[in-house]
């Protein structure tokens, strides 16, 4: 493996020489011109303390394209080496690399960074060195910058200039390094075990149960312990973890270590000796997939209370009460209402899965995270409303359409698509979990898993269809419905008011307004409808004409962001930042954090029914507690990427971190005692 990496590297390098000799040269001298991955030498404290030290860090920054090396590449390339120039009394200890990412390029598997990252090591002072002497620190460092096509080895003299002194870090330097240290691999603290068993390495890692752990890739450290490049089969047993791979070549036995990821940038260093290990039963993976199909299903069922889904639900059962004896009927328009859910379903999951796939920080109710699409719901959501108050017929939506006829079938259909279009935002507190798990899953089983939240949505529909005993308990048709049908137009109208302000929201106040004027041009056009529907004429092209000018035109106008909003003031609440956050954590101070959206009813609720109280505030400041907010109403990839790492796909989310310890993941229904027993 190792005469492979040569052969590769130099083959690599000739390649480089040969395509852009003076970039080498260049690079070689390190100032003749520029890198393709930037080297900066910093040192956390610039005055070390005698006796203590501090720590230095290579800030690495590649070029878009480009990419550096783990201390071991895997099939290809090279990590950094580093020659010390030191003055008396002065040590640098071994290079620590963060948790890095993976790369694979014709087959060959590379341990890589393809964004800024740093390498960090431990500088120490001798106890004997007297305060205020100069300590000049110089290092000769290479590395190797490649793309997928080339590699060109670089190289830099990089220097620091210390002085012994008393150690002190200014906050921000701490801040950085802070952040540094959160990638680097944690110490795993248990030994892990391992067996090779004809060729297949079998891993297995004390993990509790309850511990987040995502997108899970073993890095070995010891040579010809896996083959880099095979894929690898991770399951959760109880409190293990297991992975299972290709064993690789020239591996001598006996301890073994390596760094296993377990999020973004996130791991730990595992020591692992030699034992039984049973190998990946399939049932695991299957309970898991069982455990947040149920989960779909139920959040899918519960969605039907929601306010925008409740009076098309109404509908929907008026319009087989209509139906009366006919079962064909019923259920045809039963199965066209439940193909239009779950299908959308289907299709928003996919789509998250193709953006996710193709790089894009995106998590669920991504829709709800665009204001344009936000300004389409609004004018869909206004015609529903106005349609059933009565300003004009729209037989898609109920009133009078015949559900034998291919129009009724259609019409349920898109119907169902609109359910679940707008309702599945609101999964959140219902299956956040299931969400998450369908983000880490196989292909096939993440599938389902969105077709089983839109089963749960469309089952209240389907059973009342399919069952006819459940069906003779609906009320027989009269005036009475006209009546109902007018009070169902209320919670949509609220659901329109709800959508301006999230316009608001994302867009200010000229966003809202745009929405409203385009929504009020939007009635006026629906109403001249209904007047010429009275008189038995048409107007249907003209107005779907009219309204997708006002779409399209509404949508031009509305502002690129939001206005911006004047700092929070002490004591208010913090914004989400991770490395603020490692801060706090390093400095030991408790903090609540909690991600919101201000399309998120379940995170409004909680905000106003316990966060935001009088007697949660006054707990928390006098505890010294920093409470953090993550604002997810517009789409952030720093706040999905956290997200992620929790194993959560969207929002609410609640994190308690007590001083020095992991973070606690807090109930989705929250009550002001949750909140001030953390803090007793």
């Amino acid at each position: 493996m190792r005469i492979f990496q040569v052969i590769f590297v130099t083959l690599a390098m000739l390649a480089g020489l040969s395509i852009a000799s003076p970039v080498v040269q260049a690079q070689a001298a390190f100032g003749g011109g520029p890198a393709h991955i930037a080297a900066q030498l910093m040192a956390e404290s610039a005055a070390p303390a005698p006796g203590k030290g501090t720590t230095i860090a290579f800030a690495m920054k590649p070029e878009k394209g480009w990419h550096g090396y783990w201390e071991n590449p895997g099939d290809a390339g090279l990590g950094m080496t580093v020659t010390w120039t030191l003055p008396k009394g002065v040590t640098i200890g071994a290079l620590r690399y963060p948790v890095p990412e993976t790369l694979l390029i014709s087959g060959l598997m590379n341990h890589v960074y393809e964004g800024p990252y740093a390498v960090l090591a431990n500088l120490g002072v001798a106890p004997d060195v007297a305060a205020g002497t100069r300590l000049p620190i110089r290092a000769k460092a290479e590395w190797l910058a490649c793309t997928d096509k080339i590699c060109v080895p670089e190289s830099g003299e990089l220097a620091l200039e210390l002085v012994a002194g008393d150690g002190k870090v200014v906050p921000a330097m701490q801040a950085r390094f802070d952040g540094w240290r959160s990638h680097l691999p944690r110490p795993l603290g248990s030994e892990a075990i391992y067996q090779i068993v004809d060729g297949k390495l079998r891993l297995s890692v004390p993990f509790p149960a309850d511990a987040q752990a995502r997108d899970v890739h073993l890095f070995p450290l010891s040579d010809g312990l896996a083959r880099f490049a095979a894929a690898q089969k991770v399951s959760r047993d109880g409190d293990r973890l297991l992975v299972e791979t290709e064993a690789g070549e020239g591996f001598k036995g006996g301890a073994a270590q390596a760094v296993l990821r377990t999020g973004d940038h996130v791991g730990f260093l595992l020591s692992a000796k030699p034992g039984e290990v049973a190998a990946i039963a399939a049932k695991g993976l299957a309970g898991t997939i069982l455990l947040a199909l149920g989960g779909a299903i139920l959040g899918g069922l519960l969605l039907n209370v929601m306010p925008c889904v409740f009076p098309i639900l109404g509908l929907k059962a008026l319009s087989l009460a209509k139906a009366g004896g006919d079962e064909r009927a019923a259920r045809r328009e039963a199965l066209a209402y439940g193909a239009g859910v779950i299908l959308a379903c289907l299709a928003l999951g996919s789509l998250l899965l193709g953006l996710r796939a193709a790089g894009s920080a995106v998590g669920w109710a991504f829709q709800l995270q665009d204001p344009r699409i936000i300004l389409a719901l609004l004018l869909l959501v206004s015609a529903i409303a106005f349609n059933l108050a009565g300003l004009f017929d729209l037989p898609a939506f109920g009133g009078g359409g015949q559900l034998a006829g291919r129009g009724g079938m259609v019409g349920a259909f898109w119907t169902g698509a609109l359910v679940a279009f707008v309702a599945t935002p609101c999964t959140g507190p219902f299956m956040g979990a299931a969400m998450g798990t369908a983000l880490v899953m196989p292909l096939g089983a993440a599938l389902a898993i969105f077709a089983g939240l839109g089963l749960g949505l469309a089952l209240p529909f389907l059973l009342l269809a399919y069952l006819p005993a459940l069906r003779n308990r609906l009320p027989r048709p009269g005036a009475w419905m006209g009546r109902l049908q007018r009070i169902l137009s209320i919670p949509m109208f609220l659901t329109a008011l709800g959508l301006a302000w999230l316009l608001g929201q994302q867009r200010g106040v000229g966003g809202m307004t745009i929405g409203l004027g385009a929504a009020l041009a939007l009635v006026l056009l629906l109403w001249w409808l209904g007047m010429r529907q009275r008189t038995g004429r048409g107007g249907w092209l003209q107005v779907g004409v009219g309204a997708a000018i006002l779409l399209v035109g509404a949508a031009m106008l509305l502002p690129a962001r939001a206005p911006a909003v004047a700092a929070a003031g002490e004591g208010a609440v913090v914004a989400f930042d991770a490395e603020k956050l490692d801060g706090l954590r390093a400095a030991n101070k408790p903090v609540f954090l909690y991600f919101t959206a201000d399309w998120c009813l379940t995170c409004k609720a909680n905000e106003a029914a316990a966060i935001e109280r009088a007697e949660v505030r006054a707990a928390f400041e006098k505890a010294g507690v920093t409470v953090m907010m993550g604002d997810w109403t517009n789409a952030d990839p720093a706040i999905t990427r956290f997200l992620e790492a929790q194993g959560r796909s969207g929002v609410p989310l609640y994190l308690w971190y007590a001083p020095g310890k992991e973070a606690q993941t807090l109930p989705q229904l929250l009550t002001p005692s949750t909140l001030t027993g953390l803090v007793r």
